[in-house]
């Protein structure tokens, strides 16, 4: 837990409290005396040190527990400063919610109060790494899902119902593809709201609540991948913690394996490797349950990302190998889960080009972008994924010209351009915007000015 955390945890609780630091601290001390701790001292510095991640003593923070109506055992579970995260009333449900049913609908609903990307709130601080290793002790003890029975104040839901929503998730899914993040939350939120309000309001079989509630975690782990295709990897968390507590309530590796690799993405791309590799550990505990190939392979691809990132050659190599073993036993896409259509052998070259470059190793990446070319009629369609086409073509010209090659990459950056425009994406313009950072110093290229121009133009 960095000093700077601390800090933003501690002044979101004073922004929802409605005090500054000096009413904080004298509010503190007036509930140690109340609570017959004696006096405590009440000078500036104290806060201070607070803020820049040092404990409080033993009986201030146990005060300061009290003021802000946290359970002591959350503050046991979590240690400081993690457990100010209760304190904060749009994050205490989704930490502190029972691993039950209806404790996985509290954490959807408070969901309903996240602004997301569409409102460009950045809520500024990922989970913190208590309230992440009590997420993930929580999937193993989580109780499933059973029937609501019928009764006149609820609706009847049926699976064919539930099979409606599901086809509806399918398209969202593909529709982000082509459209981007920008444009997809809208509708995934739409879907997410209506999922919880069909959860806390039907009546349905066993089944078909388990159903409702896998439904319901691949809402909220879409909405987690848009808000962190938009920039905003903290509100993506926040969305992904709702989706396992929901898939755990429905009993489904499926979207326990699907999310939690989502999440090691996130986390992998904001360096934060150790944590990354330990979500796609419990990740692959569930994948090994679904009997699915491609998600093991995925989970190993994640992994191998993970370590390139760290900087470890060799345990990169490691995971990626394990990544086209697994993949090897892949059959037809129709007998994997409906969430792994896009996972090919093209999109597995397309990390290995990554963890080369990420390894500075420029010319093992163009080789691994050599085998995506050759095997265009299985990967990734420039139509039907610009995103991933525009994501490759600018990790290929980045490799291109770490490799020394400035006018292939240019002519590679400018194909990337034409690929993403009118696509909602964060993480494509900002992988844009990093190569126009790179080609800025050889600007009298003629090529470079080419793109250069065009993507300036394009808003990269």
């Amino acid at each position: 837990m960095s000093t700077s955390e601390a800090g933003r945890l501690l002044q979101r609780v004073l922004d929802q409290q409605g005090f500054d630091k000096g009413v904080f601290v004298r509010r503190v001390a007036a509930r140690h005396a109340e609570l017959g701790f004696g006096h405590m001292g009440i000078r500036p510095e104290k806060f201070s040190r607070w803020s820049a991640g040092a404990r409080p003593e033993r009986r201030a923070e146990l005060a300061m527990a009290d003021l802000l109506d946290v359970d002591i055992d959350h503050v046991e579970t979590l240690g400081w400063p993690d457990w100010l995260g209760m304190a904060v009333s749009d994050d205490r449900a989704l930490l502190a919610s029972p691993w039950t049913p209806d404790g996985s609908v509290r954490a959807l609903k408070a969901l309903q109060r996240l602004g997301g990307p569409a409102a460009m709130e950045r809520r500024g601080f990922l989970i913190t790494s208590g309230a992440l290793a009590a997420t993930l002790a929580g999937l193993g003890a989580a109780a499933p899902a059973e029937g609501i029975p019928v009764s006149r104040r609820r609706p009847r839901i049926n699976g064919s119902t539930v099979e409606l929503i599901e086809k509806r998730l399918d398209h969202l899914r593909q529709l982000d593809d082509q459209v981007g993040s920008g444009q997809a939350y809208r509708l995934a939120r739409a879907e997410l709201d209506f999922i919880t309000d069909t959860l806390g309001s039907a009546s349905y079989t066993t089944a078909t609540g388990r159903r409702l509630h896998s439904a319901a975690a691949e809402a909220s782990r879409i909405c987690g991948w848009v808000a962190f295709d938009s920039g905003d990897p903290a509100t993506a968390e926040r969305y992904y913690l709702a989706a396992l507590r929901t898939a755990a309530s429905a009993d489904d590796p499926v979207a326990e394996a699907n999310t939690l690799s989502f999440w090691a993405m996130a986390r992998y791309s904001d360096n934060d490797t150790t944590h990354a590799l330990g979500i796609v550990e419990e990740a692959l505990r569930a994948a090994r349950k679904t009997g699915s190939p491609r998600m093991i392979a995925m989970l190993h691809a994640r992994a191998a990302r993970a370590h390139a990132k760290a900087g470890d050659q060799r345990a990169s190599r490691f995971a990626e190998g394990a990544a086209f073993e697994a993949y090897h036993d892949a059959g037809p896409l129709q007998d994997e889960p409906a969430c792994m259509y896009w996972v090919t052998l093209a999109e597995f070259h397309n990390w290995a080009a990554s963890n080369a470059l990420d390894l500075a190793d420029p010319a093992r990446a163009l080789t691994h972008h050599k085998a995506l070319a050759a095997l265009r009629g299985s990967g990734p369609d420039a139509h039907a994924y610009p995103r991933s086409t525009a994501l490759h073509l600018a990790r290929k010209a980045d490799a291109q010209l770490a490799n020394g090659d400035v006018d292939a990459a240019a002519h590679t950056a400018g194909k990337a351009v034409q690929a993403i425009s009118g696509v909602g994406s964060v993480r494509g313009s900002d992988a844009l915007g990093d190569l126009r950072h790179k080609f800025s110093r050889y600007d009298k290229v003629p090529a470079v000015r080419d793109f250069l121009h065009d993507s300036a133009f394009a808003g990269a």
